[in-house]
């Protein structure tokens, strides 16, 4: 391969680099110019940005051009100079050059050149491809119209039998998927209408539709101070209790103060406001208050004495039942405690029982709440009893133990044979403690469990009531009137 016409920076074969002579100035200058000239051509395009596009070095952006010699004592190059230049593809007139070609290298110099990379040559645009037409098949877009008038006729055969089952009140029993449709928001807020000119927020970018510096603007510069409510949680801690005393000190205080009522009462007896008491008589003291009196008569005197016992007797068992309160009095306390319970705060409990068929079951849930006065309602349903329960936290948290350990659910006992006439006649079957052969039902896994506890700002129902219920629309509805017919789902999902 003739290697001398390749622009390349590759050794050269030749017979003039194997003798060592010296040069002079001016051979050396034609050498450095051919040299540059090689390595201008080899770059090609380069000149501008080098590889991985980054700009040359300043010291490498003059190595394209060619600068002539100028020598006073020699100003006719060499012939091997000459030819240097020609080889090179340098101008032979020194007096006026030609401009480089930056067309790049040649295919047949690429291929001679060992040293050239091709990924560092400027990029090439890549030939557009063009894209095939892409036909529908036919009957394509009226397979799809069937599919939505198929699916369109499916909802609205779903809706129609979820109108009709819920008339009929068999809808929950179904396991009926129920779609909560999200609103669309407004196109106001509440809290922007007095802000903005309008009924949507097209003109908000205007600052004349704005009501911010008008006069009938909401925003102004006074400052509303809030006013002070008392924690809520501050109603529901208990009142401090009295510090605690022991029995030495407490027979201290009974001392002082009963000291302090004869001192008052001796001194109203001086100043003649009150009668002096009679002579305390007992059979202790009896020889020595009545002296003469008893030696004169004894019989008489104890008599007399036993007399004044038996009326001090009788008037402190008066005294003390005149103190106690009255039946009415105690349902009065009874109730104003209760009262007094519940306005620190009412709380809310509810229960999931699997089954109320023992009396006594219904007899404790119903008789034990009304007793804490609490107010609630017991949902009876074949597949599940549901409880709710709301008062103070005084019954609430017994009412809580009742149900949650002092009765046990397992138990079954037979209805009582003087009553069964009167209260077992219109129960329904699953309601009774027997079965249709008149066995005892087994309630082994019958259990409650607690569903809910929390607080609650009012009361949802006014007394203590008992609904049997035989679908779940049924319980759903009763539930319904005190927005708590989330709590028959909860229970349904719960096991």
């Amino acid at each position: 391969m003739d290697r001398h016409g390749s622009p390349g920076l590759g050794p050269r074969n030749n017979a003039t680099s194997r003798v060592q002579k010296p040069d002079s100035a001016a051979d050396k200058a034609a050498k450095l110019a051919a040299l540059k000239a090689r390595v201008s051509a080899a770059i090609g395009t380069t000149k501008a940005k080098g590889g991985l596009n980054v700009g040359l070095h300043p010291a490498l952006e003059d190595l394209g051009q060619v600068k002539p010699v100028n020598k006073a004592s020699d100003s006719r190059p060499s012939p091997s100079s000459s030819h240097s230049r020609q080889r090179a593809g340098g101008p032979t007139n020194t007096s006026r050059q030609k401009p480089l070609d930056l067309s790049g290298p040649s295919q047949d110099e690429i291929k001679s050149n060992p040293y050239y990379d091709a990924n560092l040559s400027a990029p090439t645009a890549k030939p557009r491809q063009s894209r095939h037409l892409i036909f529908n098949q036919k009957g394509k877009y009226i397979q799809q119209a069937n599919a939505l008038r198929r699916q369109a006729a499916l909802e609205a055969l779903k809706k129609r039998i979820a109108t009709q089952t819920r008339k009929v009140g068999i809808d929950e029993d179904i396991d009926v998927e129920k779609n909560f449709v999200v609103e669309a928001p407004p196109s106001i807020e509440w809290w922007d209408e007095g802000l903005i000119n309008g009924d949507n927020y097209d003109d908000i970018d205007n600052p004349q539709s704005l009501k911010i510096d008008t006069p009938d603007s909401v925003i102004t510069n006074f400052i509303q101070h809030p006013v002070a409510i008392e924690p809520p949680q501050d109603q529901s801690m208990p009142a401090p209790k009295p510090m605690y005393l022991t029995t030495t000190e407490q027979a201290k205080l009974r001392r002082q103060r009963r000291m302090a009522d004869l001192r008052e009462t001796q001194a109203k007896i001086r100043l003649g406001l009150e009668p002096a008491p009679p002579p305390k008589v007992k059979k202790g003291n009896l020889m020595r208050v009545l002296g003469e009196e008893a030696v004169k008569d004894p019989t008489a005197v104890e008599a007399r004495v036993n007399r004044e016992i038996a009326e001090r007797h009788a008037q402190h068992v008066q005294t003390n039942e005149e103190r106690k309160l009255t039946k009415e009095q105690k349902h009065e306390k009874l109730a104003a405690n209760q009262e007094k319970d519940a306005a620190k705060g009412l709380r809310v409990l509810v229960f999931k029982v699997g089954s109320l068929a023992n009396g006594q079951h219904r007899f404790k849930v119903s008789k034990n709440a009304e007793q804490y006065g609490l107010t609630g309602l017991v949902v009876m349903h074949p597949r599940q009893c549901l409880v709710i329960v709301e008062g103070g936290e005084y019954g609430i948290r017994h009412y809580r133990q009742l149900m949650l350990h002092r009765i046990d659910w397992s138990e079954n006992v037979p209805s009582r044979s003087d009553n069964k006439d009167a209260r077992t006649e219109g129960l329904r079957d699953w309601l009774r403690a027997e079965d249709e052969q008149g066995d005892l039902k087994d309630l082994t896994l019958n259990k409650c469990q607690l569903l809910f506890e929390g607080e609650v700002k009012t009361r949802a129902f006014r007394s203590w009531k008992s609904r049997v219920c035989e679908t779940d629309a049924e319980a759903r509805e009763a539930l319904a009137r005190a927005k708590m017919d989330n709590f028959w789902n909860l229970a349904k999902t719960t096991q």
